[in-house]
């Protein structure tokens, strides 16, 4: 467990101390349940009152959120990115392997970079490259001529196919799988011809890819996804789209083929963006959307239809189906209305 003085935290994030810069910290904790040695954070003036009931040794806050009701803290102007700086710091997460497993089968054309894990079952096909302190998990699969960067991060059961490329500093979660065939088919007399996908999938640097999400490769260019993009479980990322810089996904998200997300995206949960069209920059899409045309503006965009009762939704469901009637209808009300004008 590492451990770091107050003031060496502070000089982290580029903060300023107040009250004891030599205290020692050793984890990070909520308001609620901290202790002596740990640090919290309050980043929503609503909570300030639990200042005064917290055992934190330390807390990060704003300055116009400091108290007198805690000894020691750490002021700077954000305190949920300060606090995720120094989380990093004290990050307790055990690597997924360490050293290389006997049982691990390496091909002899693969090049391992230095301080390389590879955990137990894990297979490295012919070609592979992998760079310098990347952490291979136990039963993963890399497949030939794969690019794996370094300082990377494979949990267990992970599945990388054949030429994909990763760059620096990814974090793969358990059974992720990057570069599975795009569902590319042709229609031939009631029959399903198969299209080889003969594309890459391509991941950039600082790039999170959360459990059970799929990335499939692109038919014959490649499925992109920029740096620093956050990826969350269980989401599909269909052939040959393309995520631009920074952009943030939620859980059980689909992206169908070839649509084009921009930089600083938010996507909520279980959203669904529609094939062949783009979305700009700076977009933020709440969850449960269905995205069926090109997002041209930045802003904040919804759609779904929210929970109700069985009885309000089913009148609902049968007025929703009279709206093409009613439409006319009222159409042919303004046309009179004009005629007697």
């Amino acid at each position: 467990m590492s451990e770091y003085t107050l003031q060496q935290l502070a000089d982290h994030v580029g903060g300023e101390v107040r009250g004891n810069s030599q205290l020692p910290i050793l984890r990070v904790a909520t308001l609620q349940s901290a202790t002596g040695d740990a640090i919290a954070f309050l980043a929503n003036s609503r909570y300030k009152s639990q200042l005064e009931t917290t055992s934190a040794g330390a807390v990060i806050v704003s300055e116009k959120d400091d108290s007198d009701a805690i000894d020691n803290a750490i002021r700077v102007a954000n305190p949920y990115a300060a606090f995720a700086r120094i989380a990093q710091l004290l990050d307790t997460t055990p690597k997924p392997a360490r050293g290389i497993a006997e049982t691990a089968k390496i091909a002899q054309s693969a090049s391992i970079g230095k301080n390389v894990s590879i955990g137990e079952y894990t297979v490295i096909d012919d070609g592979v490259i992998i760079g310098d302190n990347t952490s291979i998990g136990p039963h993963c699969y890399i497949g030939s001529e794969t690019q794996i960067g370094s300082g990377c991060t494979l949990w267990s059961g992970v599945k990388i196919y054949h030429r994909c490329v990763i760059g620096d500093d990814c974090l793969f979660h358990s059974g992720s799988i990057i570069g599975a065939d795009g569902f590319g088919w042709a229609p031939d007399n009631g029959k399903w011809l198969k299209i080889p996908q003969l594309g890459r999938v391509v991941i950039k640097d600082n790039v999170e890819i959360g459990a059970s999400t799929t990335v499939d490769r692109g038919a014959l260019d490649d499925t992109i996804i920029s740096s620093g993009c956050i990826i969350d479980n269980q989401c599909q990322i269909a052939h040959n789209v393309f995520i631009d810089e920074d952009t943030a996904i939620a859980g059980c998200t689909v992206l169908a083929g070839s649509c084009r997300i921009g930089k600083r995206c938010m996507i909520g949960g279980a959203s669904a963006i529609n094939g062949h069209i783009s979305v700009c920059d700076d977009v933020q899409i709440m969850g449960f959307a269905m995205v069926i045309k090109e997002i041209t503006e930045p802003g904040v965009y919804a759609s779904g239809i929210p929970a109700s009762g069985h009885r309000e939704w089913r009148r609902n469901g049968a007025r929703f189906r009279q709206l093409d009637d009613l439409f006319k209808r009222v159409k042919e009300l303004e046309k009179q209305a004009d005629d007697n004008n």
